[in-house]
């Protein structure tokens, strides 16, 4: 079985659900607090989806109770099986620790009443055995989010940064609104327009004979490249302050002709640029 599991494991309150949350931005398909039995069946289930999930990420800790004590067990099937896995353990002092669920007014996974720190030794003890198997472990007293973030795409992102973001594109009719959740929108209609042409009315942008008739037209190919650039300049300023999506909306009229062979366009180029990119259309067979 071809998959790498990342089990996330370690002291409450240091930070084990911030870390899943950047490990799904990073494409990880990622479970919070799954019963460690059940684990070689979640990796058997990843494996025979049509998506092909080989990268998961599971929280396992105390919160399990009585089924936190088979993870040992369980590490053991996993290596019979061939599924590579790391462990990642999160650690902080005991005084952040016990700031920290002050602060939430939250109560340790052990508590049975407000103080905090005899549950945060009483966790340590439960916490050595996996603690000593860990393959990385990660002190999080002094990180910010960002650079908690920073230190698990080293550990575990994919070897090029142009992979941690997700970039759509997506076509749209200005007729029918502009998409909500657009981070940059871009207005083709000045473009030469094929809806004019009966005999290419009721095709789309898909067509050759349509894009060819876009792209004839010295002020789309200039445009397109002047663009481009624009795209090109502002990815890795995103992917620098953390942007893990970014989708780029262009619009035409109805979001069947120019709006459609614009995004075409840019995808394929972003591609070749080994970004992953997602390319959509939204109105492409909406009528009136």
């Amino acid at each position: 079985m071809n998959a790498h599991m990342v089990i996330v494991t370690g002291q409450s309150g240091a930070g084990k659900t911030q870390a899943l949350r950047y490990l799904e931005d990073m494409g990880y398909f990622c479970v919070d607090n799954l019963p460690p039995t059940l684990i070689p069946k979640f990796a058997e289930l990843c494996a025979q989806t049509n998506r092909g999930i080989n990268n998961m990420a599971l929280v396992v800790d105390i919160r399990g109770g009585e089924f936190f004590q088979a993870l040992s067990d369980v590490l053991g099937q996993l290596e019979q099986c061939a599924i590579k896995y790391e462990i990642l353990f999160l650690e902080a002092s005991d005084e952040v620790l016990v700031r920290r669920f002050k602060e939430s007014r939250r109560r340790h996974p052990l508590g049975t009443h407000g103080e905090v720190l005899p549950n945060i030794l009483e966790e340590q003890v439960l916490l050595a055995e996996i603690k000593g198997r860990a393959d990385k472990i990660i002190d999080t007293s002094n990180l910010k989010p960002q650079e908690l973030k920073d230190k698990l795409v080293d550990l575990f992102g994919s070897e090029t940064a142009n992979s941690q973001l997700l970039i759509t594109v997506i076509s749209f009719g200005f007729k029918y609104g502009i998409p909500l959740d657009s981070d940059l929108v871009i207005d083709v209609r000045f473009l030469p327009n094929p809806f004019y042409d009966p005999a290419m009315r009721q095709l789309s942008g898909n067509e050759p004979v349509v894009r060819d008739f876009i792209f004839n037209s010295p002020v789309t190919t200039r445009f397109i490249e002047k663009f481009t650039d624009l795209v090109e300049f502002l990815i890795p300023c995103y992917i620098e302050e953390g942007k893990t999506t970014l989708m780029i909306a262009i619009g035409c009229t109805g979001g069947m002709h120019r709006s459609v062979a614009l995004a075409n366009r840019l995808g394929e180029i972003l591609q070749t640029k080994e970004y992953r990119v997602a390319v959509t259309h939204r109105d492409i067979s909406r009528v009136g």
